[in-house]
């Protein structure tokens, strides 16, 4: 059983990236053995606080106990609330048992919702802290590589429905994020390289140099170690920078969606099913799309969307739709999901596209008719 005792720290073992909101500032925590911190964290941060911590059985069974041994040492007074693990989980149903949950545990609007999980959990609990009492504390403690460099930061929230994904949620900033990279080492390979997908986004959204470092060094962020920290702590502050220039999504944000509306419209696709793909994949899918139909528009040389197609390959990651098992996808099931898309702007599609890698940019001048025919070579491949 792990200890309390803070561990001697190694230096590069630990970063600590600043979210600069304002009053509704905070700090990401990174590094390993931070779960077993987390008390410590929340008493001296947040002082007083009860908790409600929301999780899924998977990480429950493999986690959940370091967690309370941090919080009962803290004499901190929490409930847990388990949830099955997966994407379907992101729905109205389990929003409501959430929610009835932390209504139960009679949490004040000073107290915390801790999301302890993957990026399922994180969206799901935070939606329900946001609109509990319109808001209660938040505090993420993210257990994937995708949630602990992408959605534990930025305080996107929400679910998904029939629809599409993510398009009932809020914006809902959390008070703290600890990444524990040791936790990391349970994922499955194709978790963590679903996770990864996220983390060569930064370098190819505007960050070259990030993305040759990851060319040279991705085996040891897969292996851990001191290149696993600062690949997530530059991950970290890259999103952290677009949030606080654009916390709402109304103009720079929509650039870390690169891949997402190929790769959004991809799950929808699937109906959320991960045997068939997990969001990360759908990314990566999606980001090597994005630079294929550059290419096709004249933006791009093929020379870096192959070497794009190149990096995601050779981490395990699918590029194509061909990739995905089961059943074939039709052109309009794809384009129906696609204008679904919340970057939709009064009937126009929006799509993240680039003029080479570190290169992206949003294109509001895409006619659906292109999208189409795009995407029949893309099925034809």
């Amino acid at each position: 059983m792990s200890s309390l005792t803070t561990p001697a720290r190694k230096a590069g073992e630990e970063r600590q990236v600043r979210v600069a909101l304002g009053e509704r500032a905070y700090d990401i925590l990174i590094g390993p053995g931070l779960i077993d911190r987390a008390g410590e964290e929340f008493a001296e941060r947040l002082p007083g606080i009860r908790a409600v911590v929301v999780t899924d059985e998977t990480v429950a069974g493999l986690h959940l106990e370091r967690l309370e041994i941090a919080l009962r040492a803290a004499g901190i007074d929490w409930s847990v609330v388990r949830l099955p693990a997966g994407e379907k989980t992101k729905s109205f149903a389990h929003l409501e048992q959430t929610v009835d949950a932390i209504l139960a545990a009679r949490l004040e609007r000073g107290d915390a919702v801790i999301a302890f999980g993957g990026g399922v959990i994180g969206d799901l609990a935070g939606f329900a802290s946001a609109i509990v009492k319109r808001g209660t504390r938040f505090v993420q403690i993210p257990t994937t590589l995708l949630a602990q460099v992408d959605s534990s930061v930025g305080g996107k929230t929400g679910i998904n429905t029939h629809r599409g994904k993510n398009l009932v949620g809020a914006f809902h900033q959390p008070a703290l994020v600890l990444a524990d990279t040791a936790l990391l080492d349970t994922l499955t390979p194709r978790e963590f390289a679903a996770g990864y997908a996220e983390v060569a986004k930064y370098g190819l959204i505007d960050r070259p140099d990030f993305f040759a470092f990851l060319e040279e060094n991705w085996r040891e962020v897969f292996a851990g170690g001191p290149q696993r920290v600062e690949a997530i702590a530059t991950s970290c502050e890259a999103k952290a920078a677009v949030v606080a220039a654009d916390e709402r999504e109304t103009g720079a944000r929509a650039l870390l969606n690169l891949g997402h509306t190929f790769g959004h419209a991809l799950e929808a696709a699937v109906g959320y099913d991960a045997a068939r793909l997990v969001h990360g994949e759908g990314v990566a899918i999606g980001m090597a799309m994005a630079h294929r139909f550059s290419v096709r528009r004249g933006l791009c040389t093929g020379q870096d969307a192959g070497r794009v197609t190149a990096h995601l390959r050779a981490v395990g990651l699918p590029t194509s739709l061909a990739e995905i098992p089961g059943e074939r996808f039709d052109r309009q099931t794809l384009m129906d999901a696609i204008a679904q898309d919340k970057k939709v702007s009064r009937g126009q599609l929006v799509f993240i596209l680039t003029r080479g890698i570190g290169q992206s940019f949003i294109a509001r001048d895409v006619e659906p008719a292109e999208v189409e025919s795009f995407l029949d070579e893309e099925l034809a491949r």
